[in-house]
């Protein structure tokens, strides 16, 4: 009997201990809340995430604008800045890393949006360059191409010729074929996406095609459970988009990150994303600019400019896209090499 109860008391004890483990597994693997902020000039925007399979990390990319700068007049605030790096185990908690050194100098070159992807061993990056520091929007801007072995140090390779003198935000993908195409933003056409494709990641051809006709930026194209997706910046949270080509894009009814959360910095739109599908899972990470309420409309001030990095789950009901950006995001990416 003595035995017995022996056994059933160590039983109890593995449980406990298992319960407790599980339960500060999960408490660990809670996303931040707001998931990272730039401690340098408080201005990170335009994630992406991607692997480091050398440091064993997640490492995310974000455009960085001068929030604390209150000599700039305009928008001088968002230009002038180097792309910024964040480092995680899991995707949960950020830390910051540092900037990237990117072989491409210009008097005031401005870094936006960086794309990062991996083929092959190499990492490579499609960077918006704007060619200074401007206190309006109306100036030229164009994609680079760069290489890098180690996701710090990267090497320019190219300007690529696209539809206009004024194309922003690169998002590859792999076509089914084994090709790539590069969706991107014209301004010069209304703010439409458009696309160029390429066999190799290094020579460009631009179809010249507008394959999303409504104004946004932004775009990042995935697939998950079955389809193919792409989301982009419509400036009212995220228009959701599904396509069986590549070519011709479906919009769903309703935009996610839409309507204001309730979490920390996140009571406005969500803006410019990334998408991590992991397993079968998929993480939005996005941008906000947590001052920009309605009763601060209009007001250009660092509470206005300073902007949060944040992630959100995606769930598929009904074969669309939905976001609640409210709940708790219990994240841990894994990778396998």
């Amino acid at each position: 009997m003595k035995l017995k109860f022996a056994y059933l008391f160590l039983m109890l004890c593995c449980l406990s201990c298992f319960a407790q483990k599980t339960d500060h597994a999960t408490k660990n693997n809670m996303a931040d809340k707001p998931l990272f902020r730039d401690p340098v000039f408080d201005g990170a925007a335009d994630p992406s995430v991607i692997w480091n399979k050398h440091e064993k990390k997640w490492f995310m990319f974000y455009t960085n604008r001068r929030a604390k700068d209150s000599t700039a007049r305009g928008v001088a605030w968002v230009h002038g800045t180097r792309i910024g790096i964040a480092e995680s185990y899991d995707g949960a908690h950020w830390t910051y890393k540092d900037t990237c050194n990117i072989d491409y100098q210009i008097k005031d070159v401005t870094h936006w949006a960086p794309d990062v992807m991996e083929h092959k061993g190499i990492y490579h990056m499609y960077l918006t360059i704007v060619p200074g520091v401007f206190e309006d929007w109306y100036h030229p801007r164009y994609i680079i191409h760069l290489t890098s072995e180690n996701l710090t140090d990267w090497k320019f390779q190219s300007q690529l010729k696209l539809a206009s003198e004024r194309c922003i935000d690169a998002s590859v993908f792999q076509l089914p074929n084994g090709t790539w195409r590069m969706y991107y933003n014209n301004e010069n056409d209304g703010k439409s996406i458009y696309y160029a494709d390429s066999n190799d990641l290094y020579h460009w051809v631009d179809s010249g095609k507008k394959v999303v006709k409504d104004r946004g930026e932004g775009p990042k194209v995935f697939k998950w459970k079955g389809k193919n997706w792409m989301v982009n910046d419509a400036w009212n949270g995220l228009g959701v988009y599904s396509s069986e080509d590549f070519t011709n894009w479906t919009r769903q009814q309703h935009n996610i990150l839409q309507i204001p959360g309730t979490g920390m910095d996140d009571a406005v739109i969500g803006g410019h994303p990334d998408v991590v599908v992991n397993g079968d899972k998929a993480y939005v990470f996005y941008f906000t600019h947590p001052g920009r309420l309605p009763e601060n409309k209009g007001e250009d001030t660092y509470q206005t400019r300073r902007s949060s990095i944040q992630v959100a789950e995606l769930e598929y009901v009904n074969g669309n896209i939905i976001c609640n950006r409210n709940k708790p995001v219990f994240i841990n990416l894994k990778f396998t090499e």
